[in-house]
């Protein structure tokens, strides 16, 4: 008999703005040096390190915030929350695995040095802390920091506390997926590379999870798994990834989106590559927040598409014309990180916002693309070809 664990509701962790203390011999240009309270860990308390800073041009103003979360190899990047006020935006970036970020900063390196104040280990070592009681592990550990993060910097002055976004790289987007059905003051989310249903297909499922008891895997998908969260992400995503990702593969990210509930966006680009500098540098993530914070002009919506025998068709709304609309198809089989993907033009009406185009032959799966002047694109859920269907 397989027994199912019931996940955590996160109600217990502090939202009021968390204790702050020095962090000494840290400094970088622009930003301040912190460390945080988060929750207990093995009956002592912990902290955790961050970065954070503001707009230099906020001062009778209020700004929007953005929570960082890093992915695997990653910390506490002082640069990210650099960028992010440089658009606008308050910003803060903690390490969640209980480490210091190195100076200068190693951007996908690790392991990261630990404090003396730090939760659990991170990222691969959180499987094998399924035995423990939950608020022992890392995943718990690393989304009560997102929380606590996010409550600090709504406490900021200047800040305003209902323009708030999260957005994670690779495990941070995993955590990010979490985070949005937790945490229901946020009023974004966008997760890169990560999402749910590990179980299903992920860089794990053939590698670690193999490895470990099916009790102990069981309760850590049955606890940590984004699925068991997203349908209470109610506020807007946007799912940022790459065709190939290695990681977080397609089939697991398209469960994701479909599963949350709120308004959401799809950007898939083909072959994009999986990295902190990359995820960060995706244009689609500041465009997409400020469309809800700042009045910007949002990215483009396919509001339908479909299949007709050999042709494949969608409707688009826009702001602004399309720069370039491309059907996106694979012939291969098998696992999708293999599979090979190319670009091919569509017929674009304008006038109706209808976008056609004819399947090649053998192709196996297909998606639209449509990219606008700032090089952002949108996609469609990736479809495929009945009779060829092998997941």
């Amino acid at each position: 008999m397989i027994i199912r664990h019931t996940p955590p509701s996160f109600s217990d962790v502090r939202r009021p703005p968390p204790r702050v203390f020095p962090a000494e011999g840290f400094s970088a240009q622009g930003v301040k040096p912190l460390f945080f309270e988060n929750v207990p860990y093995c009956g002592r308390p912990t902290r955790v390190f961050a970065w954070m800073g503001v707009p230099r041009t906020v001062q009778d103003t209020s700004c929007p915030g953005i929570v960082l979360l890093h992915g695997g190899g990653g910390t506490a990047f002082d640069e990210w929350v650099r960028i992010w006020n440089a658009r606008g935006y308050a910003a803060i970036a903690m390490d969640l695995c209980g480490c210091i970020p190195a100076q200068p900063v190693v951007l996908d390196g690790g392991p990261h040095k630990r404090h003396e104040h730090g939760g659990p280990p991170g990222w691969d070592a959180s499987f094998r802390q399924a035995d423990s009681e939950e608020t022992e592990q890392w995943t718990y550990h690393a989304v009560a920091a997102a929380i606590t993060a996010h409550s600090l910097l709504a406490a900021q002055p200047h800040v305003d506390p209902r323009r708030i976004a999260v957005t994670g790289i690779s495990w941070g987007g995993y955590l990010a997926s979490i985070v949005a059905g937790v945490d229901s003051r946020l009023q974004a989310t966008v997760p890169i590379y990560g999402c749910g249903f590990l179980g299903h297909d992920s860089g794990w499922k053939d590698s670690v999870f193999p490895t470990l008891p099916g009790p102990l895997l069981q309760r850590w998908l049955d606890l940590w798994d984004p699925s068991n969260y997203l349908p209470e992400a109610h506020a807007p995503i946007c799912w940022i990834s790459g065709t190939n990702d290695s990681a977080y593969p397609l089939p697991s990210l398209r469960k994701s989106y479909e599963l949350s509930t709120g308004p959401k966006t799809l950007c898939i680009r083909i072959e994009m590559p999986h990295g902190h500098p990359q995820g960060w540098d995706a244009p689609e993530t500041a465009v997409f927040c400020d469309s809800l914070f700042r009045n910007g002009v949002p990215l483009p919506e396919i509001t339908a598409y479909g299949r007709n025998e050999e042709k494949v068709w969608a409707k688009i709304a826009s702001a602004r014309p399309p720069e370039k609309i491309e059907l996106c198809v694979t012939r291969a089989l098998g696992h999708w990180t293999d599979r090979k993907w190319n670009a091919h033009p569509a017929n674009y009406n304008p006038e109706t916002g209808r976008v056609e185009a004819s399947l090649p032959r053998h192709t196996t799966a297909w998606f639209f693309n449509v990219f606008d002047e700032r090089n952002c694109v949108v996609s469609t859920s990736y479809e495929e070809v009945p009779g060829t269907i092998t997941d």
